[in-house]
């Protein structure tokens, strides 16, 4: 069994204060998927850079205050890579893959188009690059005899399910017809499995909520954090969890078991 968590973290050094490291201590898990850093390496204590019993990857963006992700494991992986060969997002710091014997993991930060037309427009050049990685990868895994999995903040709710004030966002960002479709495309032709949805199919499951308002406190949220993952692993998921207990930022740490051996 592996227990793989993903958590947008909306600044590393704030995740930290509010004891996000003390419970992730507690959860036994194999891998952590972090995402928006919002830090550099000099601003990484040792407790960040590798929290008891993990060893820490990292892509930071060359923006200070911005992006990054970062992936923990308490395994010694056989690569490391860091970026996906587009260089307008690699500067962003929003890629680390891991690669094992059976299993290679991603952690991924989608750009968020909210703020404006020309960041909605970077989303959809990430999109189009990103999608024929995303079927080199899975070719790459197939071809290797391994499982993928790809974690993080896709950015992007699938269905009228996925978000609380569905009709209110047709033509907002995260919830457009194009973007809506990327996803359904990656599912329906490409082999990916949403395995929250697969495990979990009850209406207001949500990873992330606006800070104005009282959205937190009356679950008006949406669910944008992903765990993609083929086949293979797909089925061997067992359980899921949003965890909402404790408040670490403005995204709700996404848990799943899977009945899988790394060896």
């Amino acid at each position: 069994m592996i227990k793989i968590i993903t958590a947008n973290l909306n600044g590393i050094r704030s995740a930290q204060r509010k004891d996000f490291f003390t419970w992730f201590a507690a959860q036994n898990a194999d891998f952590l998927c972090v995402q928006e850093l919002k830090a550099q390496e000099a601003d990484m204590t040792p407790e960040m850079l590798a929290p008891s019993g993990y060893q820490g990857h990292y892509h930071y963006a060359q923006k200070k205050g911005y992006s990054g992700v970062g992936l923990y494991t308490r395994h010694a992986p056989q690569s490391v890579r860091k970026g996906f060969g587009h260089a307008e997002f690699d500067d962003e710091g929003r890629y680390v893959e891991l690669r094992f014997a059976r299993l290679i993991i991603v952690s991924v930060y989608v750009p968020s188009g909210s703020s404006s037309e020309e960041r909605q427009a970077a989303k959809f050049r990430f999109l189009d690059v990103f999608l024929p990685h995303l079927l080199r990868l899975r070719e790459e895994a197939e071809q290797s005899g391994c499982e993928l999995v790809v974690c993080g903040d896709i950015n992007i709710a699938h269905q009228e399910i996925d978000l609380k004030n569905w009709r209110g966002n047709l033509k907002n960002s995260g919830f457009l017809p194009q973007e809506r479709a990327w996803l359904s495309h990656l599912f329906d032709q490409c082999a990916y499995v949403d395995v929250f949805r697969q495990l979990d199919s009850r209406p207001e499951q949500y990873t992330w909520w606006s800070n104005r308002g009282a959205a937190y406190a009356n679950n008006v949220g949406w669910r944008i954090d992903y765990q993609l993952a083929t086949s293979g692993l797909a089925k061997a998921a067992r359980s899921t969890q949003i965890y909402k207990e404790q408040k670490f930022s403005d995204h709700a740490p996404l848990s799943i078991d899977y009945d899988f051996a790394l060896t």
